[in-house]
């Protein structure tokens, strides 16, 4: 399960600040560096920790019997995640790039949460935050086109990372696909036919930094 503080920045930086400011009571968050592909937790391992990105991000996964992956989020800068109602993690969450992560255990989180009404508010409204997200994406794997669902993803990356109108992608097309439900194929078409029709426009040879042409035309393919 994850949180998207992204959702509001003015809730994001305060949550932010409330998370460091731990390490000046009695309970210490600590930080890790997580190289390209290295596994922060597995599915099934101990959900004894909360995580919050610092810097770069996260893919949650699953795998199926037949060796598909479904990815359950994307975790960017800012997120918390590993928050979960049993005691196990339900996905693996993988670094897609170098990333920095804090963690504090969970139950010290749940025991300042107890005591102080401003961080139990605020992992109130960010769990709602996460429901959102879930019937969200629900949504589009069930009911959306492919050009719907390559629609709602650039929309909700638009709100989530566009700096100086540029979307910088962290995560690659086969990453998106396993996102969505549909075919690397299916998503790099997609993106062409977005092309074509002057909705986007692409920077670099990898394609990943993206400028919305037309956000509107965009916001209309997303029914």
């Amino acid at each position: 399960m994850f949180v998207n503080v992204n959702a509001g920045l003015a809730n994001r930086g305060r949550f932010l600040n409330q998370l460091g400011s731990l390490s000046r009571s009695e309970i210490a968050p600590s930080e890790f560096k997580y190289h390209r592909g290295a596994e922060v937790f597995g599915e099934g391992e101990p959900a004894e920790y909360v995580y919050q990105i610092v810097e770069g991000a996260v893919r949650s996964y699953k795998l199926l019997s037949d060796g598909r992956r479904q990815i359950g989020a994307f975790h960017l800068a800012g997120d918390m995640f590993g928050l979960e109602n049993g005691d196990a993690h339900r996905f693996t969450a993988e670094a897609i790039v170098d990333t920095d992560v804090r963690l504090v255990k969970r139950a010290s989180l749940a025991h300042v949460a107890e005591n102080d009404a401003t961080i139990a508010r605020d992992l109130l409204n960010m769990t709602a935050s996460n429901l959102r997200h879930a019937e969200d994406h629900m949504l589009l794997l069930g009911r959306k086109t492919s050009l719907e669902r390559v629609a709602a993803f650039l929309l909700e990356m638009d709100c989530r990372l566009t700096a100086a109108g540029v979307m910088a992608l962290p995560m690659c097309r086969r990453d998106i696909a396993d996102y969505l439900g549909l075919t690397l194929e299916t998503v790099s078409r997609a993106l062409s036919t977005l092309h074509h029709k002057g909705v986007l426009g692409f920077l670099g040879q990898t394609q990943r930094q993206i400028v919305l042409l037309d956000r509107p035309k965009l916001a209309e393919l997303d029914l």
